[in-house]
């Protein structure tokens, strides 16, 4: 059960009203104003965090034994100019709009106004990559071909690993000096670049330490005040802790946790990443410590379960600063993707379920909060018993935590080429991408819709809703003979697009490499120090850039629709089909019934849909893979949509399978909505004929009703469905264990049910804060049974 003091401070992160701050964006603009020009531009980015920290307004909330936010209060969230320069009118839609709202008020968009605006409108990243990409680049995402991650937030998506547990940042800055006192100016024509970097990431430390000691202070100053003795204690003992870290490496449980925050604050207030920064494999780094307070007889799993609730309520506090355009619509949600991996394999490859994975099991459980996005590793190794623990708190049907094959999440990245303690010290972040913890910067470029470049192909080049001719002229279907035709035709066009993506993605890379760097992130990732190389400019140890593949379903679908009706059986012409998805199938019922109900569907089991799925995974795979990034490393493939598939939907218009025109498409690997109709075996079954080993991650989502679940036996078929599927390496699955009729009530009566969450794509949220389409999308997902 909650404690008293989790219960209030739980309380007071579910009530605050995200709103926006300037604070960060005041202190941004008199930095660059001061020091721009004078200093190399890693000292200048070290410097304005280093003032960030020196000058931000700190907090401590009433009671909590965690502390530090990004902004002044809980879901207060800071502006970033320097990637993105919002107008007012973004601030009134931000203040008004009805989700994911951030009250703005009138002080801030007067700073915006006088302040912000005239020196930051064309000088922001978003202004830069808009300029200096090409004209079908912008054409293609105005059409949404591809969205771009990078255009309001900048790369992230990485993870910590375990040196943050044994170094201080003191030692971190002998680690850097020793790097510049190596440094060769004579034969190295670099040697410049790398001390400007390296000058920058000592900096960085300093600010991080500058916040450590404010914190120390005013815990000192608020215990003087105090007059309960025992919060007074507590006060007390969050000075000592914060006199330790971050300046020196923890030494306790309490300590360990705070050095984490006091980081992942630094990591998210430097630059706004996508995705968040993460702890990566928390219940390892945390065992030592417990199991050492526990011997010490100074902690127990209670205490450990209490701090472990501040550390959650710390991450729920920060929802994703405010998106607009696009990139609200590919994301919509306050959540930041901070994910946390629990379970899997250590070092060694022996199991890595300890005593504070299932202390995490509790806080999970007990919380139910939107952020962190948790979920569990399960090896061949990993005891039945947390598997089945964790399947106990998805049963509660509120979506988390999700489940990950450990066993195939390591032959991804052998694959990829890492070493195996490497890839045994990795994970999953975000929403399924996987990555080498603390040595990889694994950056996701954007979504592709590869069910609208097939709209494109049937139209020989032209996008029907803009009328532009965004794609090349691959011949017109209705004169295709064969079905080899129209797929010759299809990876044209998917070269085409995936040219221009790939094209706009080194653009976007260069800009960020040589205008904002990052060097306090880089001091934590391997192999920045080492190679005097910023983490936005390939200083990692494995440099991935991803484009993400949405729709698979739907084009399986809409190519097994095609090729069986038109080509094998010739029930219709190319015309004919063509021309009843061109009128939405109105008056064309008969080809309705037959492309809907009479054809193979994948996610069946149906060898008939599942090679052609498979086709056109490896056409995607093939042209994606093993292009050349600007850091060193390759692109690769993932499949997820996050909110994207809604979008995309919304922008393609009836296709040949029967899908209404703008409606969503499945989301990440999942079956189209209502096809899958032989149960989750069929499922399983159909998605792992697509090769997860040579992707980084794919998601599959499945719903149940309560009633499919109950009891000892629910659970055990829960696990065999997941033992199952994790055999046929499936890399990840996630479920909404909840009714249809009760989405239905929801939905109409929001008001009546503001606490129920379900899992949307790689994240859970609020279902009365998602927006109607993406709800419809949800209820409309298949009812599994066993």
């Amino acid at each position: 059960m909650m404690t008293e003091r989790i219960k209030k401070l739980r309380k007071q992160s579910v009530e605050a009203v995200p709103r926006i701050s300037m604070e960060r964006a005041i202190i941004v603009d008199e930095v660059y104003k001061k020091h721009e020009g004078s200093v190399s531009t890693p000292v200048l980015r070290a410097l304005v965090l280093k003032e960030l920290m020196s000058k931000k307004e700190l907090c401590i909330n009433e009671g909590e034994l965690i502390v530090g936010e990004r902004g002044e209060k809980p879901a207060v969230t800071p502006t970033y100019p320097e990637l993105c320069c919002h107008t007012i009118d973004d601030f009134e839609v931000m203040n008004q709009r009805e989700k994911i709202s951030f009250k703005v008020s009138e002080e801030a968009k007067n700073i915006q106004r006088e302040k912000i605006i005239p020196h930051w409108e064309k000088r922001s990243m978003r202004h830069s990559i808009l300029n200096n990409v090409t004209d079908e680049w912008n054409s293609c995402y105005q059409a949404g071909i591809f969205t771009e991650f990078m255009e309001q937030r900048g790369p992230g998506h990485t993870v910590a690993d375990g040196k943050i547990y044994t170094k201080g940042f003191l030692d971190f800055k002998v680690d850097i000096q020793k790097a510049i006192d190596s440094l060769d100016f004579y034969t190295d024509e670099k040697a410049l670049d790398r001390k400007h970097q390296l000058e920058g990431m000592s900096i960085a430390c300093d600010a991080v330490m500058i916040l450590g000691e404010r914190y120390s202070k005013l815990a000192k100053e608020m215990a003087e005040k105090e007059n309960d003795l025992a919060r007074k204690e507590e006060l007390l003992d969050i000075s000592k802790r914060c006199s330790r870290v971050p300046a020196h490496a923890p030494e306790t449980f309490e300590e360990a946790i705070q050095m984490y925050w006091f980081i992942h604050l630094c990591v998210i207030s430097e630059l706004n990443p996508w995705d968040s920064f993460s702890p990566g494999r928390l219940d390892q780094h945390l065992n030592p410590f417990y199991l050492k307070g526990v011997g010490q007889g100074t902690m127990d799993s209670e205490k450990a379960k209490e701090l472990l609730q501040c550390l959650w309520i710390k991450f729920n506090n920060q929802p994703a600063p405010p998106k607009v355009g696009i990139t609200l619509k590919e994301s919509g949600t306050y959540t930041d993707f901070a994910n946390l991996n629990t379970g899997g394999v250590q070092a060694d490859g022996s199991d890595g379920v300890n005593e504070v994975s299932y202390i995490i099991l509790d806080v999970m459980d007990e919380l139910k909060l939107l952020q962190p996005s948790s979920n569990v590793h399960i090896s061949k190794k990993t005891p039945q018993g947390f598997l089945k623990k964790s399947l106990e708190v998805v049963r509660k049907g509120w979506g988390q935590p999700a489940l990950y094959n450990t066993d195939a999440v390591i032959q991804e990245m052998l694959i990829a080429g890492k070493t195996i303690e490497d890839a045994r010290c990795g994970g999953n972040s975000g929403c399924i991408e996987t990555g080498a913890f603390g040595k990889e910067a694994y950056i996701l470029t954007g979504y592709l819709n590869l069910p609208k470049i097939l709209e494109i192909t049937l139209h020989n080049g032209l996008d029907p809703l803009s009328g532009e001719k965004l794609g090349i002229e691959t011949g017109d279907p209705e004169t295709f003979s064969t079905y080899e035709e129209l797929f010759e035709a299809y990876k044209k066009q998917l070269k085409h697009f995936i040219d221009i993506k790939v094209k706009g993605n080194r653009i976007i890379e260069r800009l960020y490499a040589t205008r904002m760097p990052v060097p306090f992130l880089s001091v934590i990732i391997d192999d920045c120090i080492t190679k005097g190389r910023d983490y936005n400019a390939g200083g990692a140890r494995y440099n991935t850039s991803y484009i993400q593949g949405v729709g698979i379903g739907n084009i399986a679908d809409m190519m097994t629709s095609i090729k069986y009706n038109v080509f094998d059986k010739q029930r219709m012409s190319m015309k004919d089909l063509l021309e009843a998805a061109k009128d939405n199938f109105e008056g064309h019922e008969e080809i309705f019934h037959l492309v809907v109900n009479k054809t193979p569907k994948y996610g069946n089991d149906d060898d008939y849909a599942d090679d052609i799925m498979q086709e056109i995974f490896y056409a995607y795979y093939n042209e994606v893979n093993g292009r050349p990034n600007c850091n060193g490393g390759e692109h690769r493939i993932n499949m997820l949509p996050t909110t994207c598939h809604v979008y995309f939907g919304a922008v393609i218009g009836a296709t040949t399978d029967g899908r209404k025109a703008n409606k969503p498409l499945a989301d990440g690997i999942s079956p189209s909505k209502g096809v899958d109709r032989v149960g989750p075996t069929g499922v399983i079954k159909s998605a792992s004929k697509m090769n997860h080993l040579i992707t980084g991650g794919t998601l599959l989502n499945q719903k149940f009703t309560p009633s499919m679940v109950e009891g000892e036996q629910g659970i055990d078929n829960l696990a065999h469905l997941v033992r199952s599927y994790f055999k046929l390496d499936g890399h990840h699955i996630q479920f909404n264990i909840i009714s249809r009729d009760i989405l239905l009530k929801a939905q109409e009566n929001p008001e009546e049910y503001k606490d129920l969450i379900v899992r949307v794509a790689g994240f859970s949220d609020f279902f009365w804060n998602l927006d109607k389409a993406l709800q419809d999308e949800i209820i409309e997902r298949t009812e599994q049974e066993f």
